[in-house]
């Protein structure tokens, strides 16, 4: 399978460096960006930051080379929705862009081992964060399904509120620690020991 017999896909445009990929999510914002880091001018790290500050529902996919942690923790962190390298078959482009469509990220095996990895290294265990945010225990539970993959329609039933209201407990969770995407909220859970 190809992306281009995707029916429900459409692909809008492509950018040949970093700055003109910025020019043009300024004349035609995609639902979807698939993301390089190696790019010319303006490389994919430097982009992504720019790119949250302007376009905050944006989701982005990384479809990099690199497999390395510090790579794919530093583009979680700036807010990619997901990460995929470039060995990845359509179909799990596919299942991405889904992801990302539906439920705001997705969390693939290069991304689980990378959270592992990060949970091993002293200097992100608990004792290292000095101002950990403060989670209510309905916080917790929410972030605890979020982390099981749960859909917001699965949460609102579990947790007996609306699908608006898990929504934007959500999004006070992210402005809580910071962090940009979904993706960085399970890592922050991870980091923390919030989702034993």
């Amino acid at each position: 399978m190809s992306l281009a017999s995707v029916s429900y896909l459409q692909f809008l445009w492509e950018a040949e460096n970093g700055k003109v990929l910025i020019d043009k999510l300024h004349n035609a914002k995609p639902d979807v960006l698939l993301l390089d880091i190696r790019m010319p001018l303006l490389d994919g790290i430097e982009a992504l930051s720019l790119i949250r500050n302007d376009f905050a529902d944006l989701k982005i996919i990384v479809l990099s080379m690199y497999d390395d942690q510090l790579t794919i923790r530093k583009m979680i962190d700036l807010g990619a929705n997901a990460y995929l390298t470039k060995t990845a078959e359509a179909d799990e482009i596919i299942d991405a862009i889904k992801g990302c469509m539906e439920e705001e990220v997705y969390i693939n095996q290069i991304v689980t081992s990378s959270v592992l990895h990060q949970l091993n290294h002293k200097k992100y265990t608990r004792s290292s964060l000095a101002y950990p945010a403060r989670f209510s225990k309905k916080e917790i539970e929410i972030l605890k399904l979020i982390a099981a993959d749960k859909s917001t329609e699965e949460i609102s039933e579990l947790v007996f509120l609306s699908p608006r209201t898990v929504e934007k407990i959500r999004h006070q969770m992210k402005q809580k620690t910071g962090v940009k995407s979904i993706a960085g909220l399970i890592m922050y859970g991870l980091r923390n020991n919030l989702l034993d």
